[in-house]
């Protein structure tokens, strides 16, 4: 059934394939026809004594071999080719899906098993459908035709070929049902193994410096091991089919010599049908173990599949592709938090009760600590996940009503540990939107970036991936000017300034107040400095609101707040109104 659902991708290849059918039906049929001609040479033409009609029937047998020879190496070319092509397209179908999944759906299969499904899953199909045209065609023409053939040469000894063939099927059968849900094992197991790479690939500064590595190593050997057993349990459980299938049909091979020995001696057949029998057997021998091949691949292939499906099934719930309004309320604040509750799937509220309302071109600081619900609201504002309870409106509006294409290009947005390409520093900061060079260079001169990309060599200077080429404060910035360059209706800077000193991060703010004024802007921080400028700042504690207000009003009320002030700023007496001057500096 699974399988089946997947068969859909072949239907634009059903042209390709018919040919390519054909094409390997011809050249097995001719290739059938060889074990017959031989029979008729030794039984027919030798006893005879004339040489031209054996080299004519000779000819026929090369001619033969030759157009077995071209038939598959042309189909088996075009069967490769449909595989390439469909799986192709299951992958494209498969990473559209997961760049549209929620955040919690992806939460749910985790990253290294998409990565699995995107990748080995895949590539498992690949290998099916290449399989599947090559000896789905060819291994049974070969077994129904080869029975037949010998069925015009001697009925009795057919029989006893025959004979062995329905316990071999079933054998095949309930040994590969067995296998298909061993092998949907084995792919979890490398997903658990890829996710441990994966971290120790992002981790591997950190396990060094605190000298984690033989722990790591211990880790990876576990995971490594429970994939490696799976595996093997799979493995010698497939591994049955082909001893079993070997000792009956040599056992039929044994009975027909002795039975045809018999014959031959009783006068009721002749030595060259024996000949041409022992041929046909041999290819029926080879067909079946090419079905016993086919059923093991279908049985990881019916794993994969369902793990594909899986994915492709998954309803997508955030995405909208037509607003559900046909007009803006007049006089609406263009950012409002009414009531928002939201908790994580499995866990505890990460947001409570959070009410605020943002004109346009305010700012909106949050700060609080690690795990207060930071960077939950800005999650919730972009709709990477809906909220749990109440409501968020951008201009009056919901933002479940919003198309999401349009409620996303409203933001520019720099998230916490957010990603630069392997790519140039022009198409890091551009990100696929259609900008001009005097765009993007203006966008980083206001992020304070322009400085140190001419330093790199401008905007076609590499950038290696994750940015591992430049310093923390030169990824934020090129970050910051990611977000710029699109003048952004609404402006989120999610703790995008921890690694700039603290005049660069001053010059920064200055450049956003004088250039996207009417920008709404919401900044999560662990700086007081970066946020005490805003209209309206939130302070956080467990996902609770325990202040609300400007930096002056918090500072006489909020303690939690104060104390953070005045551990990074010192004394409340200090004037905090230039941008970049001696006291911010000294701070």
């Amino acid at each position: 059934m699974v399988l089946k659902r997947l068969a859909v991708y072949l239907k634009p290849f059903i042209p390709r394939m018919s040919l390519g059918f054909c094409i390997k039906v011809g050249g097995t049929l001719v290739e059938l026809a060889i074990p017959w001609i031989l029979s008729y040479i030794i039984d027919d033409l030798i006893p005879l004594g004339e040489i031209a009609p054996v080299c004519l029937w000779g000819g026929l047998m090369l001619v033969c071999s030759l157009l077995a020879w071209v038939g598959n190496i042309t189909a088996n070319r075009m069967a490769s080719a449909v595989a390439r092509d469909c799986t192709r397209q299951i992958r494209h179908d498969l990473f559209r899906k997961i760049s549209y999944l929620s955040e919690r759906r992806v939460d749910e299969f985790s990253i290294p098993s998409l990565i699995t499904r995107m990748t080995s899953d895949t590539y498992v199909l690949h290998q099916t459908v290449g399989m599947i045209q090559r000896l789905g065609v060819r291994a049974p023409i070969l077994l129904i035709g080869g029975v037949i053939v010998t069925l015009t040469l001697d009925p009795v000894l057919t029989l006893i070929m025959v004979a062995t063939l329905p316990v071999v099927g079933a054998i095949t059968f309930v040994v590969s049902r067995r296998g298909a849900r061993l092998f949907r094992l084995v792919q979890k197991a490398s997903d658990a193994m890829l996710r441990v790479v994966r971290e120790n690939a992002v981790g591997v500064r950190v396990i060094k410096a605190l000298s984690k590595s033989e722990y790591e190593r211990n880790r990876f050997k576990r995971v490594n091991d429970e994939l490696t057993e799976k595996e093997r349990t799979a493995e010698k459980t497939m591994a049955l089919i082909n001893p079993v299938m070997s000792l009956l049909l040599n056992l039929g091979i044994v009975a027909v010599i002795v039975v045809g020995g018999v014959r031959v001696h009783n006068g009721t057949t002749e030595i060259g049908k024996i000949i041409a029998f022992m041929n046909l057997f041999t290819i029926v021998l080879n067909a079946l173990m090419a079905i016993n091949r086919m059923f093991t691949m279908l049985s990881r292939a019916a794993a994969s599949s369902a793990r594909v499906l899986e994915v492709l099934d998954t309803p997508i719930e955030l995405y909208e592709t037509e607003p559900k309004f046909s007009f803006l309320p007049e006089n609406a604040p263009h950012i409002a938090f009414r009531d928002v509750t939201f908790r994580y799937p499995r866990g505890s509220f990460a947001v409570r009760d959070l009410n605020f309302e943002l004109k346009r071109g305010e700012t909106l600081g949050i700060i609080g600590a690690t795990g207060s619900g930071k960077s939950t609201i800005i999650r919730a504002l972009m709709r990477y996940y809906d909220v749990s309870g109440g409501a968020i409106e951008i201009d009056g509006v919901d933002i479940r009503d919003y198309a999401t294409t349009d409620l996303r290009a409203k933001f520019g947005v720099v998230f916490q540990n957010d990603t630069l390409f392997k790519d140039t520093i022009r198409e890091n900061i551009r990100l696929g939107r259609n900008l001009s060079d005097e765009e993007l260079l203006e966008a980083a001169r206001r992020a304070q970036a322009l400085g140190f990309i001419e330093e790199q060599g401008g905007l076609d200077a590499p950038v290696a991936i994750k940015g591992a080429n430049l310093s923390g404060g030169q990824k934020q910035r090129l970050l910051v000017a990611r977000a710029l360059a699109g003048n952004p209706e609404i402006l989120v800077l999610d703790d995008s300034s921890s690694a700039l000193d603290y005049k660069t991060d001053s010059l920064l703010r200055e450049e956003i107040r004088l250039h996207y004024g009417d920008a709404t802007k919401i900044i999560v921080a662990q700086r007081v400095s970066s946020i005490m400028h805003a209209e309206k700042i939130l302070v956080l504690e467990n996902g609770r609101v325990i202040g609300m207000g400007t930096h002056d009003e918090l500072m006489a009320s909020c303690p939690l707040y104060r104390e953070i002030g005045e551990s990074q700023i010192g004394d409340r007496s200090v004037s905090y109104d230039e941008p970049a001057g001696k006291e911010a500096v000294r701070a």
